[in-house]
């Protein structure tokens, strides 16, 4: 079976790697929309579905893809990408001295159809953060490209990460351990 990464994270792409697996990559534009009476995980599964069912007509027999979506969640709310350093800063602030989850949908399509889908939650906690350190992080990591806004891998997770419950690589982007125990059936 060949793995195909639908994804233009280079995280997703290190962690897949780092899993020891053959895999090639294509980016994939997908509606990321998601109806508002969806909560917590379930978010990130219907996005990640939604991702694969924008190639899923491109899949050969052969061929197995993977898609998936990451959110932060804190207080019965979605935390995304930031804006600009102005958001980016506030969703900090607002993680600052708190425990949030972040959950990982991932999708693994087949070529017939077949859709296998799971979530991973992590509890991540950071300590209070004055506005120096907020200023700080943002200003040398631009964390724009990343949901909550941050990194756990970068500064922010080094300095401000008191405790992690679940798998850190799930906050990273992609949960390596889940992933690999689905895909074990189609790589021997």
């Amino acid at each position: 079976m060949k793995i195909i990464l639908g994804s233009k994270s280079p995280r997703r792409k290190e962690l897949l790697a780092g899993l020891g697996i053959d895999f090639s990559i294509v980016d994939i534009d997908a509606d990321e929309s998601y109806p508002t009476t969806l909560q917590g995980g379930e978010i990130p599964i219907y996005i990640s579905r939604a991702k694969a069912d924008a190639y899923k007509s491109h899949l050969k027999a052969d061929e197995l893809l993977i898609t998936a979506d990451t959110i932060v969640w804190l207080d019965g709310r979605v935390l995304g990408k930031p804006e600009d350093e102005a958001e980016a800063k506030a969703m900090v602030r607002l993680l600052s001295g708190h425990t949030h989850q972040v959950f990982t949908g991932v999708t693994l399509t087949l070529a017939n159809g077949t859709q296998t889908s799971f979530v991973d939650t992590t509890d991540v906690s950071f300590r209070e953060l004055t506005e120096e350190e907020i200023d700080f992080y943002v200003m040398n990591f631009r964390p724009l490209d990343k949901a909550g806004a941050y990194g756990i891998q970068e500064w922010i997770g080094y300095a401000a990460c008191t405790n992690l419950h679940g798998s850190y690589f799930n906050v990273m982007g992609l949960p390596t351990e889940k992933l690999y125990e689905a895909l074990k059936p189609h790589i021997g």
